[in-house]
């Protein structure tokens, strides 16, 4: 609250406290992603080192992100009560103290347990950063300010990509892991000092909680059903491409190393460009214009992996990743923004999107690996096309869902 009990309307773009609450969420949004995807590209090390089918190396990865849907629904109505800031700097040490004991996994099995734990306590951030965003930034600057943390997601997804894989070609996926877990230390310092504590945050005693209430209230909406259909069938069609294509470009006809395919992640910086453009265009024209947009960038990336020249497949991927980006960018932001003008909490109803969120990237992306077993490129490719065709029909839906009051008329 701002001094004489008036609240304080948020920090405008540029201030100095805005440029602090911008870099604690881009190291925080590192965090989540070098630790969620950082064995994304070392599921061939798996397959080789632990004797594992393709289908349950990508395990890793989907236990992960299931332990993080399952967080999300505590998280999200524990801040709250707890608080935004606490939450997201308590999630960020934990999340980094089990990825120190990761490469110390002295089975298969005790590394999936840790890879599930890891996924539950990353729930944190993701759970509150845009109900964070919403209460502490003037709304002019909302949905930059979403765009600009999902791009720092996007960078920590490549970044941590670009680390594991070198290290683990080098030398073994232990050595990967561990050199994750450091980069996630120095982000976890970072966050810890920069992020300034909640203004506009107002906790709720726990009598008067009412989650139930609260869940029906972003369940309700038939605006914010859609964009959990779209969080979770987006992601679901990035990751199904993703997870095969290692398994994809260690066979022929290509027979490239790990450290070679993991410089196709280096596509990860046109998604950090794309979220915060499209943040700013959002502002601008409004989300509804915009999101449909970034699934057609998407549909046409994956057709542009069919063939099977890598020069096709590394456009494919870009094309991909910038068109997921802006989707996830928009509709991130748009549920915080959607279910405050709605009368629902914005950290459940952003709880809900990342918990289909992280249920599309476990469950699609296990069937993306098993798609690559059975059909070959031409599996993964059809299920990915499909997805976004679904994520199409739900944005262009959008456009027929009455704007609600009272908000700002581009963040409904």
């Amino acid at each position: 609250m701002a001094a004489g009990g008036r609240v304080h309307e948020g920090h405008l773009r540029g201030s100095a406290a805005y440029r602090r609450i911008m870099a604690a969420m881009v190291g925080a949004g590192m965090v989540t992603f070098v630790l969620l995807y950082d064995t994304q590209a070392l599921l061939p090390a798996f397959h080789d080192d632990f004797g594992v089918t393709p289908a349950q190396a990508t395990l890793s990865m989907s236990l992960t992100t299931a332990g993080l849907a399952l967080g999300l629904l505590v998280a999200g109505p524990a801040s709250e009560v707890l608080g935004r800031t606490r939450l997201i700097v308590g999630a960020v040490w934990l999340a980094t103290l089990v990825a120190l004991l990761c490469p110390f996994a002295w089975s298969w099995h005790a590394l999936l347990v840790l890879r599930f734990v890891q996924g539950v306590v990353l729930a944190g951030l993701p759970a509150v950063a845009t109900a964070y965003l919403r209460e502490e930034l003037h709304a002019s600057a909302q949905a930059r300010a979403a765009g600009v943390y999902i791009g720092g997601t996007a960078l920590g997804g490549m970044t941590g990509r670009l680390l594991t894989a070198p290290v683990t070609e080098a030398l073994d996926w232990r050595w990967g892991l561990g050199a994750a877990a450091v980069l996630s230390l120095g982000c976890a310092v970072a966050v810890t000092v920069a992020l300034p504590p909640s203004r506009n945050f107002q906790p709720r005693a726990r009598q008067h909680l009412a989650l139930g209430a609260m869940s029906r209230a972003a369940l309700a909406d038939p605006a914010l059903r859609r964009l959990y259909v779209i969080g979770a069938c987006s992601v679901g069609a990035l990751v199904v491409v993703f997870n095969a294509l290692g398994f994809r470009l260690v066979a022929a006809p290509h027979h490239l190393g790990l450290g070679a395919i993991s410089l196709l992640y280096l596509v990860y910086p046109l998604g950090t460009v794309s979220a915060t453009v499209s943040g700013a265009w959002a502002d601008r024209v409004g989300r509804r214009a915009v999101l449909p947009v970034g699934c057609a960038v998407a549909i046409a990336g994956v057709a542009l992996t069919v063939p099977h020249g890598l020069v096709a497949i590394v456009a494919g991927l870009a094309c991909l990743t910038t068109g997921f980006f802006v989707v996830h960018g928009i509709a991130s932001g748009w549920v915080a923004a959607r279910a405050h003008a709605a009368g629902a909490s914005a950290s459940q109803a952003a709880a809900f999107y990342l918990c289909a969120y992280y249920v599309g990237s476990s469950v699609f992306g296990s069937l993306g690996s098993s798609a690559w077993t059975a059909y070959g490129w031409a599996g993964p490719a059809v299920l990915a096309l499909g997805l976004l065709v679904v994520v199409g029909a739900a944005g262009l839906s959008l456009r027929h869902v009455p704007i609600l009051r009272p908000a700002v008329a581009t963040a409904q």
